[in-house]
């Protein structure tokens, strides 16, 4: 896609800090890390949201988090994508944080509101999905 960020850093017309490639995947480091080895990990096939990123164009995606978590010694971290807007996606092309947690003041700092499930709700839907996939 012309406009997207990504696929302009993929294609080498925006520089970015590579950290690994190959013909499905780039690393790179974030140019706003939350923390020191903030890295995003991204397929080479542009698709905004997880689902629209065929199969074989993530197999690379999670061995390629766990180079990065070995190489950056990242003891504790998170790995974050987001899909949507609402959900806190900024650029419209699928990507993975690898966030080193160092400490309790750098890296993401999660806000998590849980509720308290209704057992029966729970069971109900758990089936509903179920049945879906």
């Amino acid at each position: 896609m012309a406009s997207c960020t990504f696929c302009r850093i993929i294609k080498g017309e925006i520089p970015c800090m590579k950290l690994f490639e190959s013909d499905k995947t780039l690393a790179f480091l974030d140019i706003g890390p939350l923390s020191k080895g903030h890295a995003l990990v991204i397929p080479k096939y542009h698709g905004q949201k997880l689902a629209d990123i065929p199969d074989e164009h993530l197999t690379e995606v999670l061995p390629t988090l766990k180079k990065l978590v070995a190489a950056t010694g990242a003891t504790d971290y998170n790995i974050l994508q987001n899909n949507g807007a609402i959900a806190h996606q900024q650029v419209d092309h699928v990507h993975f944080h690898m966030i080193p947690k160092p400490n309790k003041t750098e890296g993401l700092g999660i806000n998590w509101p849980a509720t308290t499930g209704d057992m029966d709700k729970l069971k109900t839907l758990c089936e509903q999905i179920k049945s879906k996939m």
